[in-house]
């Protein structure tokens, strides 16, 4: 047999825009003969394989066909089973494949591994070897989709889908949310007021190994200074007048499950190095107390303070913060990620018919337009604020962008600038762009039914996707 090597190529995800079999394999080889052997061979393990003799038509089936598994010889009439390595790669997203050469080489390895390729290795193989191969392969497959599966359950369902927004910052967040909330390691979440830091704390919390356990929340600027310890480490019985009993603090209260230290710049500096015990050791020391209590908390920090400028005032210690920033979130402000305002507005008047029944059936485009284009210096909970007032006090069903300026104060709007509200052009593109993007996420980017939604042709909206630079792909239902 002239087979010699086998080459596995790394997998990603992939969308599912053409048809896809769990057991399909494309064989990419010339050969009549192995073909029709290995053909034989893995079809008695109830594979479906689809055989072509060059690399070429192997490319043109990608295109209308997904498959489970690539097997491909190097030697092919055109373009060799190596060089097509990083095409098959990129048509077939979400596929392994498999390189046969009779050629092996440490060169032929090299090259492979550098355009894609995971492992290799070189020896003559048998049928029963590559059927083994081949069923690893499959077996990893199956597995991934299980993760992708649940990951996709998740996101729709879990705690994640409470994160509005499609937008690259708010994305970047929930990717570091989904590698920071199954590590039992401190985090610390920063971002100006009003961004979502107590949401993104609590699904962290609701993603973690911790998730049944005590959820202890402190808000470190409204404690006096002279109960602080008091308050987070707790006190024995006749450790102050008036002590007449022992009292946990908040890290006992919290033990086996998360502690939130919400506002952790107001912290005051003499309890910092307790706090740093905490943290290191796992141990308090209740006032009055004589010896170290061990505490299993998992803890979260938030602040919306800068505490490198804090550690140069010298109210803050530096090691204390390199500690909580073990792992850390940034959330960007709502004037950063302006194109998510169109989800939020949509979701905080669905809350806001819920709870209140309250009905605004229609937000008109200059209303949508002025709240893209306002600076929102409260962020996300200024934007909700600010459409609950003016949901009550709106005199009809459709909700104006007088009726978002009156529940600011203001008579004239405050945007990004100036030039912007004057310039028509500028603010229309403003207003398309926002509409496709919420068309886009009520469909879960199919570009088909969006386009239904916005009166529009499939051809007509993947001509304004180009002029907007957007990606349906990005709305599909995530995954990690």
């Amino acid at each position: 047999m002239r087979v010699q090597a086998i080459v596995f190529a790394p997998c990603c995800m992939y969308s599912s825009s053409v048809t896809t079999s769990q057991e399909n394999i494309l064989l990419i080889e010339d050969d009549a003969a192995f073909r029709g052997m290995l053909i034989e061979a893995l079809e008695a393990k109830s594979y479906k394989v689809t055989g072509v003799v060059s690399a070429e038509e192997g490319l043109a089936k990608l295109k209308t066909q997904r498959f489970a598994l690539i097997l491909t010889d190097v030697k092919l009439p055109g373009l060799s089973g190596v060089d097509v390595l990083p095409q098959l790669l990129k048509l077939g997203q979400g596929t392994d494949v498999i390189v046969m050469t009779a050629f092996s080489s440490k060169e032929t390895a090299l090259r492979a591994v550098q355009l894609g390729a995971y492992d290799f290795f070189s020896k003559p193989f048998s049928l029963k070897e590559l059927g083994i191969v081949v069923h690893r392969a499959m077996e990893k497959r199956r597995l991934q989709q299980e993760v992708l599966s649940l990951r996709h359950s998740l996101r729709s369902t879990g705690p994640i889908s409470k994160i509005i927004g499609h937008s690259a910052p708010i994305t970047e967040v929930i990717s570091r949310i989904e590698k920071i909330a199954p590590l039992d390691t401190t985090a610390l979440i920063t971002g100006e007021s009003g961004t979502g830091k107590e949401l993104i704390s609590d699904t962290i919390r609701e993603l973690s190994s911790r998730q049944n356990g005590p959820f202890i929340k402190v808000n470190c600027a409204a404690i006096p200074e002279h109960l602080f310890e008091n308050e987070l480490f707790g006190h024995e019985k006749g450790a102050f007048t008036g002590a007449t009993s022992s009292q946990p603090g908040k890290f006992e209260l919290a033990r086996g499950g998360t502690i939130l230290l919400d506002e952790i710049g107001d912290m005051p500096l003499s309890i910092q190095p307790k706090l740093l015990r905490a943290v290191e050791q796992k141990q308090i020391e209740r006032l009055g107390g004589s010896r170290p209590i061990d505490v299993d908390v998992r803890i979260i920090a938030a602040t919306n303070q800068h505490l490198e400028e804090r550690i140069k005032e010298k109210v803050f210690r530096e090691d204390l913060y390199y500690r909580l920033k073990v792992a850390s979130i940034h959330l960007p402000p709502l004037r950063n990620r302006s194109e998510d305002i169109p989800l939020l507005v949509e979701s905080f008047l669905q809350r806001i018919h819920h709870e209140l029944g309250i009905y605004i059936r229609k937000v008109t485009p200059e209303a949508m337009s002025f709240m893209c284009t306002y600076t929102w210096p409260g962020n996300v909970r200024q934007l909700a604020n600010i459409l609950e007032g003016a949901a009550i006090s709106a005199p009809s069903e459709t909700l104006t962008a007088d009726d978002i300026r009156k529940a600011l104060g203001h008579k004239t709007p405050s945007t990004k600038s100036t030039g912007d509200t004057l310039n028509l052009k500028k603010a229309v593109n403003t207003f398309e762009r926002q509409l496709i993007l919420k068309a886009l996420s009520r469909t879960q980017g199919n570009q088909t039914e969006a386009a239904g939604l916005l009166g529009l042709t499939p051809k007509n909206l993947w001509a304004k996707l180009k002029k907007h630079n957007l990606d349906s792909k990005t709305f599909k239902r995530r995954t990690i």
